[in-house]
């Protein structure tokens, strides 16, 4: 492999980067995504494409991030992930910059809250913490201690609490 260059391409997802991001979160989390509860949430609701991003090295498609908007109870969220970076091109900072990309898109939306599985080392940064345990329910078994949760509007000083589920 090629040494990376560290001038990345960051840009909306666009339909033509499907198969490659197909391909990064199969390469990325194998056949046990489809078993996660957030896929099973995010599974037949259309990620929001003006919110999605990729990173591109030479025009090789190396990271990608979505929201999705989803309900928690009655209040719209946005639910980020999966953010993936090819292992190739971990630890290059391409994975903050997805973040920062998709967290600042969200502070332009209606929701006032975004929402991920994760690990707060990671996320916290970013403005995540931790939830309430069982203030939030996933249709699917996870961890409550990695459910996270971000205010990015000026009315989320209210923690949405309730079932998560698709949008319809």
């Amino acid at each position: 492999m090629k040494s990376p260059s560290l001038d990345f391409l960051y840009q909306n997802e666009l339909p033509q980067h499907a198969p490659a991001i197909i391909q990064l979160h199969e390469d990325a989390f194998g056949p046990g995504r489809f078993t996660r509860a957030a896929f099973l949430v995010r599974k037949d609701t259309p990620h929001t494409s003006d919110l999605s991003f990729v990173a591109h090295d030479n025009g090789l498609l190396v990271g990608s991030v979505r929201l999705t908007l989803v309900r928690i109870g009655e209040v719209g969220v946005q639910l980020l992930g999966p953010l993936a970076v090819s292992r190739n091109y971990a630890s290059l900072g391409i994975g903050r910059q997805l973040m920062f990309l998709a967290m600042e898109a969200a502070i332009h939306t209606s929701e006032t809250h975004v929402m991920l599985v994760g690990d707060l080392e990671y996320y916290a940064p970013f403005g995540f913490r931790r939830t309430d345990i069982g203030s939030i329910r996933f249709p699917a078994a996870v961890d409550p201690s990695r459910i996270l949760i971000a205010m990015v509007g000026p009315d989320g000083a209210t923690t949405p609490a309730g079932d998560v589920k698709m949008v319809q």
